[in-house]
Formats: C-alpha cells, sequence, structure tokens
C-alpha cells in the first residue's frame, strides 16, 4: 500500500543552519507516527515543510502519491493535511464556534458558513468546550486555546493530523485527558504525526517513531526500538551518559 504521506531526502537550509537535512521518512494511513528528539532537531520545521508553510530547497514531498513540495499552503490544507502549532494560534475577536467554522470553510470539504457553524458545535463538545461556544477566544486559558485549536484542525476534515506539541503543559490531568482524546482519534482511523515531548505520550500512542537530531533522522522503529537506539540516548544525554 502507498504511503499517505512520503518525504524523500527534504532539506531546508537558513543561512549555514541546515534545519532539515535530507530527511527520508514515510507515514501509512492509520497511523500515529511520533516525530521526536532534541530541542532544535528540525521537527517543526519538517511540520513547517510539509503544510507549505515553509518551501523546501530540496527534495520531494508526497501526499498521496501526488508532489506538494512546492504547493501553497491553503492548497495543502484544500488536499487533507491539517495542524496544530507549537505557539498556539487562534483569533481572539471571534467567538469558539466561530474559530471552529474557519477551518471547516477552508477544508477539504468547503461549506457555507452557515454549514461551517454546524459543524463546529460537536467538535467543541469533543474537546470539551461546547458550553463555551458563544466566547471569545481571547477568554480562554492556554490550554484551552490548545483544545480549540485541535477542534478548527478538525474541522478540516483532514486525512492527516499534524500535532506540534500539543500535549506540552498540560498537568496530570490534562495530559491523560489529551492522550485519551488523541487515542480516539486514532481509533477512528485518523492519521497523526505528533511532534512531542512527553514520552508517556509517545509510548502509549504511537505505532513507530522517527526520531531527528541536528536536522537529520538518527533513528526510526517502534517506540520502544527507537527510544532505546544507542544514537538517541547519545543526541538526548551526550557521549558521557549515552
Amino acid at each position: 500500500m502507498q504511503p499517505l504521506l512520503e518525504l524523500h531526502g527534504v532539506s531546508k537550509a537558513f543561512g549555514g543552519l541546515r534545519a532539515v537535512d535530507g530527511l527520508t521518512a514515510s507515514v501509512r494511513r492509520g497511523e500515529v507516527v511520533g516525530l521526536v528528539g532534541p530541542n532544535g532537531s528540525g521537527k517543526t520545521t519538517a511540520l513547517n515543510l510539509i503544510t507549505g508553510n515553509l518551501t523546501a530547497d530540496s527534495g520531494a514531498i508526497l501526499f498521496e502519491g501526488r508532489p506538494i513540495e512546492r504547493a501553497a499552503a491553503h492548497r495543502i490544507t484544500r488536499a487533507g493535511i491539517a495542524r496544530t502549532f507549537q505557539l498556539v494560534r487562534v483569533m481572539p475577536s471571534l467567538t469558539l464556534a466561530e474559530n471552529v467554522a474557519v477551518g471547516a470553510m477552508f477544508g477539504a470539504r468547503a461549506c457555507s458558513p452557515a454549514e461551517a457553524q454546524e459543524r463546529a458545535l460537536p467538535l467543541l463538545a469533543r474537546v470539551g468546550l461546547a458550553a463555551r461556544a458563544d466566547e471569545r477566544a481571547r477568554s480562554l486559558t492556554y490550554i484551552d486555546q490548545k483544545r480549540l485549536e485541535l477542534a478548527r484542525a478538525l474541522a478540516a476534515e483532514p486525512q492527516l493530523l499534524l500535532l506540534d506539541e500539543w500535549l506540552a503543559g498540560l498537568n496530570p490531568t490534562e495530559l491523560k485527558d489529551g492522550i485519551a482524546l488523541i487515542a480516539a482519534l486514532a481509533a477512528d482511523g485518523m492519521t497523526i504525526v505528533m511532534v512531542e515531548h512527553v514520552m508517556d505520550a509517545i509510548r502509549a500512542l504511537c505505532t513507530r517513531c522517527v526520531v531527528m537530531n541536528a536536522g537529520t533522522k538518527i533513528a526510526e522503529g517502534s517506540p520502544a526500538e527507537a527510544l532505546s537506539d544507542p544514537a538517541v540516548i547519545k543526541a538526548y544525554l551526550g557521549d558521557d551518559d549515552a
């Protein structure tokens, strides 16, 4: 079966810094893949290349077998890829329902504003924000902004969902709820790539891990295999502890 997403030798440099250096990886339908590595290893840059927020210097990115490495971000969203951001991006002057409706209107299955509002309410319920649908997003805590951003991403009806440290900053109860929510999405058949530092979540949710360091892939396999790889231990802990 052809992978849903393929990266072949993808690179991106900022001046002399090669943030992503020859990255090759793939994601099959129905997988939950963890993209992990130390801070500054190129994980978020890789997501930005997949979603068209950045353009690769070289290499190919295929979604459903079609090249997207030169496509505009809105066309990639229309094709079926949605994401959350490491630094949460909500529209503070809009209500929660309006924020999610925007995701529906500009997602894979475009719709009218009225239909978008209807589609927003069940998604707000799914992330625990249904009772606040008519509030302005500026009133939300940071954690609830994350929930809102996830609902907006889901409103786009993606085939591939990219989560950039969505579980970061949650307290233990919130983390348990967040893991359960992602697990429910996976059980529904959603294909997910998650950049995450919470290794308990990676072990609980991911079928496979891709580990990056200094822009390159250094390991790949099941969470147990990848996280016990000597190169990964060295990347996280350094030579003295590896």
